[in-house]
């Protein structure tokens, strides 16, 4: 960043070792940048160990709304040795790197800014305190009200007493006293503008998002096995469970979690279970299970890399095809994937309506980089949810699988009404006990079929974003949605659309007309196989263009998306 520079948009990274509260630095300023008015968004990358290695955590601050990662680096604050190694291919010139001269003595970048964190942190008792210090700093170049700042580190430690919240305090004013020195030497020009809106609105991650959509679906049973990059749901769910008198259950394996889900929901609770990848792979079966008993569950599949455990704390969107042909036979399910929190509300309160109308498994589809991110957001508007009741109470002449027109049985559960209410794994007459009457076979399976025309008159169609006449088509689904937002903004192209698909499976019929105009079509997916793009000419029969396929474990960033469009706009 020249001297002379003046930047609206700050992408500032803190970089560290695990173990050295990166996250709760995060914590701090993305509550703290918020409530000072400005609009923040944060993601962070974090390697799969307790103690060692680099994390680290980008906050973009500016003055306008912010919900994508970026490469570039305006500022990075350096709280170990390895931290410049870890980030150099993101550092440019123009970055200004600050961190203990110690810690910066074997830098070969010019633009640094020794700061004296550690002894600093010394000081007041400990290295520990030196993220803290550094949480000043950067709350103080941007402006942040000291009085803010402390209230923030009251809510972050506040449970750890007042005597370390004093201490942390302290450690913060620390920090200010170096942001006010680094000011006056003119090295940096932010001009951050504030937005009185965003006093109004909440900051909120991925998780969180999902979270409250699902207790707003009427969520009233959970069971689940830890797993990253689904824990924090289960976390959410289980913090919140007395107050919106939900059940909370750890399973002692994946395989025990989903079928509890569904002995929840054959007693009548909405149920949910939510796993990653490997996780997923053990409950397999039992979505077979909820598919022959015709009993509702939403499962919350939060991907990371693979095959196996692959890369635990990293992103991916590889299991696309595991969620579409998981269990064995054939019987519907609904697949979402919300790219923006708005849309993981409300989706994940629809998911529980729409598991309960067709009595069949309802995928939401996250992944590591959308479930850590935050960013302030308007309150979502509950008012405009609805929990729609489908529970019919039986007499004494129910059958669990009556056949009907449209091959939704009406669905009764024990104890309310005069009925039985038989289920079975095995293939199933009318009444629900088991049958190898073909004829009977031949029934069912389409009774279950049948609710697929059904589903595809309730499908959330694809938003076109952008030019409504346009000549190239983008198509992204699920957590890609910020980047190629920013990155078609940013381009300013009137020629160029974006198909965003919010629920990818069924797809509405929409979709082959959206493909049909375009002259060319580019699909941007972080997995190596484009399984979208697949399914797409599966289900339609277009063959995309170009795909751009990102399988590091990394998400796109805004430029990696400009410079691939412009490379697909000029081939």
């Amino acid at each position: 960043m020249s001297q002379n520079s003046s930047l609206d948009d700050v992408s500032i990274v803190l970089c560290g070792e695990a173990g050295q509260g990166i996250q709760s630095v995060e914590a701090i300023l993305a509550q703290a940048i918020k409530k000072s008015g400005y609009n923040v968004f944060s993601t962070k990358e974090y390697m799969s160990r307790v103690r060692g290695g680099e994390n680290s955590t980008e906050l973009r601050v500016s003055s306008k709304r912010v919900m994508a990662y970026v490469d570039r680096i305006d500022i990075l604050l350096s709280l170990s040795e390895g931290a410049v190694p870890h980030l150099k291919n993101r550092i440019s010139e123009s970055t200004i790197i600050m961190g203990d001269e110690k810690q910066l003595k074997s830098t070969s970048f010019e633009n640094t800014l020794p700061i004296p964190l550690l002894e600093m942190a010394k000081e007041m008792g400990g290295a520990i305190f030196s993220n803290v210090i550094a949480a000043g700093v950067i709350a103080c170049i941007l402006n942040v009200p000291k009085t803010v700042f402390n209230e923030s580190i009251k809510d972050i430690f506040g449970r750890k007493g007042e005597k370390i919240v004093n201490k942390d305090i302290l450690a913060g004013t620390k920090g200010y006293e170096i942001g006010k020195n680094i000011m006056k030497s003119n090295r940096l020009n932010i001009n951050v503008k504030t937005n009185e809106n965003v006093f109004n609105e909440v900051l909120l991650n991925g998780t969180e998002a999902v979270g409250m959509g699902c207790i707003a679906g009427g969520c009233k049973f959970m069971s689940s096995y830890p797993m990253t990059p689904s824990t924090p749901l289960q976390s959410f769910m289980a913090s919140n469970s007395d107050e919106f008198e939900m059940i909370f259950e750890q399973a002692e394996d994946e395989i025990a979690a989903i079928n509890m889900a569904l002995g929840g929901s054959y007693a009548g609770a909405r149920s949910l279970v939510a796993t990653s990848g490997s996780g997923f792979a053990l409950m397999e079966e039992a979505v077979g299970l909820s598919g022959m008993i015709e009993t509702p569950v939403v499962i919350y599949l939060a991907q990371r890399p693979g095959p196996a455990v692959g890369l635990p704390t990293r992103t991916s969107q590889e299991d696309l095809n595991l969620a579409l042909y998981s269990g064995p036979g054939e019987f519907p399910r609904i697949i979402f994937a919300p790219g923006n929190l708005e849309d993981a509300f409300h989706i994940s309160q629809r998911a529980f309506n729409l598991a309960d109308k067709y009595q069949i498994p309802v995928f939401i589809l996250s992944d590591q980089y959308f479930a850590d991110i935050f960013y302030n957001t308007p309150m979502m508007d509950i008012d405009a949810t609805k929990i729609e009741h489908y529970l019919i109470k039986t007499d004494k002449n129910y059958r669990r699988y009556q056949l009907t027109d449209d091959g939704i049985s009406p669905r009764g559960i024990p104890g309310w009404g005069d009925g039985l209410v038989l289920v079975d794994s095995d293939e199933h007459d009318e009444e629900g006990h088991l049958t190898e009457n073909l004829d009977i076979r031949d029934k069912m399976v389409e009774k279950r079929l049948k609710k697929l025309d059904l589903i595809e008159g309730d499908v959330l169609a694809p938003e076109l974003i952008g030019s409504s006449d346009y000549e190239y088509l983008i198509i992204g689904w699920g957590s890609t949605y910020g980047s190629i937002l920013e990155a078609l903004n940013n381009l300013n192209q009137d020629k160029i659309g974006f198909l965003y698909f919010k629920q990818v499976y069924p797809l509405d019929k929409s979709v082959s007309d959206y493909l049909v105009k375009a002259d060319k079509t580019i699909i941007f997916e972080n997995n190596a196989q484009g399984q979208f793009a697949d399914l797409i000419k599966l289900k339609t029969g277009h063959d995309l263009h170009k795909k751009v396929l990102k399988y590091n474990g990394m998400p796109f960033s805004v430029e990696e998306i400009e410079k691939h469009l412009k490379e697909f706009l000029e081939a």
